[in-house]
């Protein structure tokens, strides 16, 4: 059996931390250039060293996206980008422009790269094109059944790996290469500018009749026709190492750290039992899947790795996230009072019942006793996001911590 690494997506330095100490093997992360996710925060040079020396003093990983298909005005600016990677030492650089992998291998040799699923990896030559090229790992299209996946390592070197995403937002577009962005409002979804029109409501109009707006219906309120459900694989673990994956990729960029907290603790888990005993992880399942629909979703589908897709796999009514659980914020340091620091993210009030999530997989039901701001004075609420405030609490809590409550 080969090793199965957890990989965990992190929008900021906070999340990177929440996603380290929840129980990922190893976290990609953007700067704040050649990134697909340029509305993500992503990370600034300052953020990043400090994120890839907390990771390591975890012993886990970080790898960082330079993954645009790059202009001919962006190679310049790519030659310093990966001179100030090549200083930082980030474990693997996640790469899908071949311009840009000749720089990379150029300028960071000592450093793994990996070849991103926008570079249309669906086939086992494409594979081993790479790794003559000198890749370590390349990172499965998304069109792929786990069939032609385990095709694909019998064909291919033992050493080379193979990452695949395993959960989150699916894209309408072949390995995520879009123009639908680019064509409608300017903005182009290969250089990380992506406006998810996919996620759009859309009507006909027929040329003789402009203005007279047709629904495509698949119910009285139309249809959303590009609209996909969320990956889940959470059942499907056995498969997905069977295949012979080698890293488990989590999709989310652009998500909270409830969400990247919620989905690594259950992915964490569901791994680990299987690899103690297998009948542990089959009698889990009504708990993984209990504790996965705590984050946001668009319900949940297996994608293609089952086979084609269904029309099942979309959906057609909203573009509305199922959501059951709110974010409060993190834990953060004990002051000498005693209280507990957060920023918090939501509304909440002195006497709330909230819920600390905590990174061993317990869920602890704890009362708001006390309100401070930085000042210290008391407040009966918390109704202004970001706002740094002190917490006292019925019951102890840890560094990290999560704090949420049911929608």
């Amino acid at each position: 059996m080969r090793n199965t690494e957890l990989l965990i997506p992190a929008s900021s330095l906070e999340v990177l931390k929440i996603a380290v100490v929840f129980g990922a093997d190893a976290v990609f992360i953007g700067g704040e250039a050649f990134s697909l996710r340029a509305k993500a925060k992503n990370f600034s040079k300052e953020d990043m060293k400090e994120g890839i020396e907390f990771a390591h003093k975890y012993g886990k990983k970080v790898y960082v996206t330079a993954n645009i298909l790059a202009h001919n005005n962006d190679i310049k600016e790519a030659r310093e980008y990966f001179l100030e990677l090549k200083a930082m030492q980030p474990d693997g650089l996640i790469i899908s422009d071949p311009g840009l992998f000749v720089i990379a291998k150029e300028i960071c040799p000592e450093i793994d790269i990996h070849i991103s699923t926008q570079a249309n990896n669906v086939n086992y030559e494409t594979f081993k094109f790479w790794n003559k090229l000198g890749a370590t790992r390349v990172v499965t299209g998304r069109e792929l059944s786990l069939e032609e996946i385990k095709e694909i390592r019998a064909n291919i070197p033992e050493d080379m790996e193979i990452e695949t995403f395993i959960h989150g937002a699916m894209c309408i577009s072949y390995s995520g290469r879009c123009l639908l962005s680019n064509f409608m409002t300017g903005r182009d979804a290969n250089q990380g500018a992506c406006t998810h029109p996919c996620r759009w409501k859309y009507s006909i109009v027929e040329e003789s009749r402009p203005g007279e707006y047709m629904p495509v219906f698949e119910n009285e309120r139309g249809t959303y026709i590009f609209n996909s459900k969320d990956l889940c694989m959470i059942e499907h673990i056995p498969e997905l190492i069977e295949a012979g994956i080698d890293s488990f990729k989590i999709e989310g960029r652009m998500k909270t750290a409830l969400y990247v907290a919620t989905v690594t603790r259950t992915y964490r888990m569901a791994i680990d039992d299987y690899m103690k005993d297998e009948s542990l992880y089959r009698s889990r399942i009504p708990y993984y899947k209990e504790e996965i629909a705590k984050c946001t979703y668009r319900q949940y589908t297996t994608g293609f790795f089952f086979g084609k897709p269904s029309s099942d796999a979309q959906v057609y009514d909203s573009n509305d996230y199922c959501k059951e659980y709110t974010y409060l914020g993190i834990i953060g340091d004990v002051n000498e009072k005693g209280q507990y620091r957060i920023e918090q993210r939501n509304k909440f009030m002195t006497g709330d019942v909230i819920e600390l999530m905590k990174t061993n997989g317990e869920n602890v039901a704890v009362t708001v006793k006390a309100i401070y701001d930085e000042n210290g004075e008391e407040q009966e609420s918390a109704p202004h996001p970001k706002q740094v405030l002190y917490l006292e609490l019925d019951k102890p809590a840890d560094k990290y911590d999560i704090l949420r409550v049911k929608a």
